[in-house]
């Protein structure tokens, strides 16, 4: 097994990992969760087609990933002809990313809540996030970043959790409340506490308008064939009650 323990034995746990500060909680889940976003339905087969769409063409353009985990994102948009820079605020997953872009793309390690100075103003064509907001309690100072890094006319496509899904899947008792949501996630054997926002669509569209940006598109995505015959049960329930949503921003020339 992957975790190195026996059949029939139960995983060695390090219960001084299972909380950790919301820049690099997925430090001692990398691998894990690499190899679970490299092949779950949910990621491979809707979330990810889902921004891919949404970005379009994309050769010869400069383009930055935000948030870029272990690079299948960055991998997917220097196949299609893309000149790549990408960060992440975890170490062990930039680590990944790095070793599978290698020479290709510049990978760094930086927090979105921080100042990217290692940017240029205007240097980008595109901004991708794929699912990183909802991580950050304070969308202003990150998308003001995202903006300056763009040049004018330039794009952000970003995708985040469907502001009901997690307000009806945690069953909280306010839609409208910005707020701090814990989950435990079994990666490798192990629990796991991961911490994300819940805010609803009000808060992000004030947050994007008050960054500069205008909304190009929104779109929430809709599971296909490949997800259906993947996972049966998980299609049915997003046939009808979306995980996440895309958004499609534009910097003003």
């Amino acid at each position: 097994r992957a975790d190195g323990v026996g059949a029939g034995s139960a995983p060695l746990c390090d219960s001084s990992a299972v909380t950790h500060p919301e820049a690099d909680q997925y430090d001692s889940i990398a691998a894990a969760y690499a190899d679970m976003n490299e092949t779950s339905a949910a990621n491979a087969l809707y979330e990810r087609p889902a921004i891919q769409a949404a970005v379009g063409d994309v050769d010869g353009l400069a383009v930055l990933d935000a948030g870029c985990g272990a690079g299948p994102l960055a991998q997917w948009l220097l196949d299609a002809g893309a000149r790549v820079t990408a960060f992440d605020g975890s170490p062990a997953m930039a680590a990944l990313a790095a070793r599978r872009l290698g020479a290709r793309a510049d990978v760094r390690v930086a927090d979105l809540n921080q100042p990217l100075a290692f940017l240029a103003s205007g240097s980008f064509d595109l901004v991708v996030a794929s699912l990183v907001l909802h991580y950050l309690a304070d969308w202003g100072p990150p998308l003001g970043e995202l903006h300056r890094v763009l040049r004018p006319g330039g794009r952000l496509v970003f995708s985040t959790h469907h502001p009901t899904f997690v307000w009806r899947t945690f069953d909280r008792p306010d839609y409208f409340a910005t707020e701090l949501i814990e989950d435990e996630w079994m990666m490798g054997g192990c629990p796991h506490s991961v911490r994300f926002y819940q805010r609803p669509l009000t808060a992000m569209s004030h947050a994007i308008a008050a960054a500069g940006f205008l909304i190009e598109r929104i779109t929430e995505p809709s599971p296909g064939p490949e997800f259906a015959a993947a996972d049966p049960d998980a299609y049915r329930r997003l046939s009808a009650k979306p995980w996440f949503v895309v958004f499609s921003l534009v910097r003003p020339p």
